[in-house]
């Protein structure tokens, strides 16, 4: 196998495989089905997703994909197989992968932000001191007037 990454599993983010398998892939009933050897290639990341079927693992298939109404239509020898998906599980499975993908975000600019700090020079980590707000300061370029003889 040639070492080769591929992109955007997880928004943005890149992958490397550990490795290639075949099994055979089977769609359908017993009666009714379709059934051909795909190639997989495993990774080591956490997704949302089990498995993902490329344009060659359709073109073995010979399916048809209608992404609109998550459905897949193959021939087989009794006639065209469809294979449904559920909308729900569909949209349940993008949010957790953007959940996913956000926490990675998330915890490499948390150690972005530590190495940074780890290397700024400690006499450019003092915190200054708040100065104090000018209604309690006296301006040197008022003077002070006394109204009334007894009043401080």
């Amino acid at each position: 196998m040639k070492p080769y990454e591929f992109y955007d599993i997880l928004l943005g983010w890149s992958s490397t495989p550990l490795g290639q398998i075949t099994l055979p892939v089977q769609f359908g009933t017993l009666d009714h089905f379709r059934i051909e050897f795909v190639n997989f290639v495993v990774t080591d990341f956490d997704g949302t997703y089990h498995a993902i079927l490329g344009h060659s693992s359709l073109t073995k298939f010979m399916a048809v994909p209608h992404y609109s109404y998550l459905v897949l239509k193959m021939p087989t020898e009794k006639g065209f197989l469809t294979v449904r998906g559920n909308g729900y599980t569909a949209y349940t499975c993008e949010e957790e992968s953007f959940k996913i993908t956000e926490a990675i975000d998330l915890s490499i600019w948390i150690v972005e932000t530590a190495t940074q700090a780890a290397q700024t020079p400690s006499d450019q980590t003092e915190i200054r001191e708040q100065q104090v707000s000018r209604k309690n300061i006296k301006s040197k370029e008022h003077k002070e007037v006394q109204l009334v003889g007894n009043d401080p």
